[in-house]
């Protein structure tokens, strides 16, 4: 398991480290007292595996499909709760950002500032978010090879900013179709930065519904199992109570009550890996 520079995002909070890290919940932020659950029952979860724990939710979806479709609760209310999940459970959390000018205000209520795919080449935003001093996480494009990604790297690296994490997402197979290449996750890790593979977009099907994107969610954990098993620093998983009535990604997303199964096997894959790297000594 090759080495990486660890990425501090809250205290002694580390990603890179000996400790797999789950970044999860719910894809739009729909309402406090929905984020307070699924923060909760996540993090009592995560506590009792071992488990580092950094909660998401989005105060906007701003790259949807159809032009009525829901957004989450906006940008001030957004960033109040997502400030109060900090504040109150005392775990680092993170959001998306769309544009330059949301960087700054965004890093004052999280830890971590999530740069979507389709906007990781927009050099103004990964500009304005590393000079926040945050930890990104930069979603690949779909449409971009692992190695492409030196030049986001390089971007951040411009700015005095090296709290970098990489995403793998998925990667556009035709139509209305996502493939995991397994190997992407080894190539963007040969850049030194923390990989995350993002389990539930990955199993999108985008565009292949008139009004908003499908996906299947069953397999959103073996493809957990299988990116822990080569050799990654995390999982990022969107969660939600009740996802077949979701604002946003309902397809795609874990059901709140399946996630502790899932987590127990998949932490079983992470502590194998390293505890083979151990012995190579990787």
């Amino acid at each position: 398991m090759r080495k990486v520079q660890k990425v501090e995002v809250w205290n002694d909070f580390v990603i890179g480290g000996e400790q797999m890290t789950l970044i999860g919940g719910p894809c739009a932020i729909e309402s406090r007292e929905m984020c307070f659950e699924v923060a909760e029952t996540v993090l009592e979860i995560c506590n009792s595996l071992g488990i580092q724990y950094v909660f998401k939710g989005s105060f906007d979806k701003a790259n949807r499909s159809y032009v009525h479709a829901g957004r989450g609760v906006g940008m001030e209310k957004g960033l109040e709760i997502l400030a109060e999940v900090r504040e109150k459970l005392h775990i680092p959390v993170t959001t998306d950002v769309h544009e330059s000018w949301q960087c700054a205000p965004t890093a004052e209520a999280v830890d971590i500032l999530q740069i979507p795919a389709y906007l990781c080449r927009q050099t103004d935003l990964i500009i304005a978010s590393a000079k926040t001093g945050k930890a990104v996480n930069i979603k690949k494009g779909q449409f971009m090879a692992p190695w492409n990604m030196k030049n986001v790297v390089l971007k951040m690296k411009e700015c005095g900013n090296e709290k970098i994490l990489l995403c793998e997402r998925g990667t556009t197979f035709g139509y209305n179709r996502l493939v995991v290449d397994m190997m992407s996750l080894t190539e963007m890790r040969k850049l030194g930065y923390p990989v995350i593979l993002d389990a539930t977009h990955s199993v999108q099907q985008p565009g292949s519904n008139e009004e908003f994107t499908a996906g299947n969610r069953d397999f959103a954990p073996y493809l957990m199992n299988a990116g822990l098993a080569i050799g990654i620093d995390g999982i990022f998983a969107e969660i939600h109570p009740d996802p077949d009535h979701a604002v946003s990604d309902g397809p795609s997303q874990i059901k709140l009550s399946n996630i502790k199964g899932i987590l127990e096997r998949a932490v079983q894959y992470d502590r194998l890996t390293r505890k083979i790297s151990e012995v190579k000594g990787e």
